[in-house]
């Protein structure tokens, strides 16, 4: 996590407070506190992660990522809402960059990633995550093209 200032990209009041409840969820996520980040979902969330993994919880997110690093957390860089957003749903797009250590200590940083959350009366029911982390692992394995 970065304590550098996060461009905010919304349109209006509700657009903001999503991406409020977006940043204090993905800060749970980081630490990791499965519980605190539990407290901004729906209890139907569904989580898309890495590879298309099919997730219901917080806490199954921190296992995969206790398996793939030695450590891992995100430099927030950017948070985009789409336009329209109301207190009903919004759509948020959380961009940055993961830095950390493979499982045999390597450290890396600069791994792009991008997140999407759809929220439904202020609660994130879905969240979609992407990153650059399998192309960083085959160039390590020397099987990029």
């Amino acid at each position: 996590m970065s304590d550098a200032p996060v461009e905010i990209i919304a349109d209006t009041e509700a657009a903001r407070a999503a991406v409020a409840s977006v940043d204090r969820f993905l800060r749970m996520i980081m630490v990791p506190d499965p519980e605190g980040a539990r407290a901004f979902m729906a209890p139907d969330m569904r989580i898309r992660f890495t590879g298309g993994r099919q997730m219901s919880d917080p806490s199954e997110c921190a296992a995969f990522n206790a398996r793939r690093y030695a450590w891992v957390k995100k430099r927030f860089e950017r948070y985009e809402v789409v336009c329209g957003a109301d207190d009903g749903c919004a759509i948020v797009y959380a961009l940055g960059t993961l830095h950390g250590a493979w499982p045999d200590g390597t450290p890396f940083e600069g791994n792009r990633y991008v997140d999407r959350y759809v929220l439904r009366d202020a609660k994130i029911v879905e969240m979609s995550v992407w990153n650059d982390s399998a192309e960083w692992l085959l160039q390590r394995a020397g099987l990029q093209q």
